[in-house]
């Protein structure tokens, strides 16, 4: 046969099978050709920047590529969303996003997004869940969830929670106990959830339902009293406490964080980032530093992380509508 002939041939065997269409690249995983920066919207020292960076070392070991974690914080992580939705959709910048920047905080009466967060950024992975704990100021008059609820109905408003801010995660946990406890709390608002721990440990509010991790030194100090979780779940770090679900069948929430890219972020470009950071996840020695930070391994394809999102935005959307919460 002609060599011209075995050409055209090889052509149409390609056209046929759909591969010549496709660029060299995209014949094969995809990887970064440059530098990666996955952005972080919390300030060093944190969960979420220590998970930012067990993720960079992973990924620099798999791609043999520079992976950088860029700290842009504020307004709730929002600020870094922003820089990534703005960053070209080639793969090269991702950001770490958390359960209220996706769910909360674009439903949240009040406050102006820069950002349309359903179009703009693309959900790539789940990778950690944050514990929630309910814990107490430990002369408080309750020791557990009974006896919370029982005083709180017994005295109306005069028990009172912290919160890292409206429309934070502690917030919504908080008012969604109140709904389901049948109770009225007061909210103390505080800009972060630094100061809210300060001034329960001196016993100036009562308790609060916050990350696990930003409590368990004081827990293990005894400034703090650990009282229950608020997921479905102990964390090996206390696996005799109990669940409020207990007491409250329907409650369970939980904090979480993943990666988006930008918007329109490519097939081949989202597939390799998932699997990637799937890998990350595998990983024994980065498995054993999320576990020993008091992180639930999460991870999972792209379809049950955009799903999570979804059930959390419709499970908060009627929080946040039924007590009347306003970001302004």
């Amino acid at each position: 046969m002609p060599i011209g002939s075995l050409a055209v041939s090889r052509r149409a065997l390609l056209a046929a099978s759909g591969l010549a269409a496709l660029p060299a690249r995209a014949q094969g995983a995809w990887k970064p050709a440059r530098e990666v920066r996955i952005l972080c919207g919390f300030a060093p020292g944190g969960a979420g920047d220590l998970l930012c960076r067990l993720m960079a070392d992973a990924l620099r070991a798999q791609w043999g590529q520079t992976v950088i974690v860029e700290t842009r914080s504020g307004a709730g992580g929002i600020i870094s969303a922003e820089a990534c939705a703005r960053a070209a959709p080639d793969g090269h910048t991702v950001v770490l996003a958390t359960m209220a920047m996706l769910t909360v905080s674009p439903q949240l009466p009040g406050v102006t997004m820069p950002i349309n967060m359903e179009t703009e950024l693309t959900p790539i992975a789940s990778l950690a869940g944050i514990y929630k704990i309910l814990v107490a100021y430990p002369q408080a008059p309750f020791r557990d969830v009974p006896s919370l609820i029982a005083h709180a109905r017994a005295h109306p408003q005069a028990v009172a929670y912290g919160s890292a801010g409206v429309g934070s995660s502690p917030h919504l946990a908080a008012e969604l106990f109140a709904r389901q406890a049948g109770v009225e709390l007061t909210h103390v608002p505080y800009r972060g959830g630094a100061p809210a721990i300060t001034d329960l440990v001196a016993g100036r509010i009562g308790f609060m339902i916050g990350n696990m991790p930003e409590f368990l030194g004081q827990i293990r100090g005894g400034g703090l009293r650990a009282i229950a979780f608020g997921g479905s779940t102990a964390a090996p770090a206390l696996p005799d406490l109990p669940l409020i679900k207990q007491w409250l069948p329907g409650y369970d929430v939980s904090n979480w964080f993943g990666f988006c890219g930008p918007g329109r972020l490519p097939p081949e470009i989202l597939a390799a980032w998932n699997a990637a950071l799937q890998a990350a996840l595998a990983d024994p020695p980065t498995r054993a530093r999320m576990v020993e930070a008091g992180m639930e391994i999460m991870g999972g394809p792209v379809a049950s992380f955009t799903n999570l999102i979804a059930a959390d935005r419709q499970r908060w959307g009627g929080v946040i509508q039924a007590a009347g919460i306003r970001g302004d």
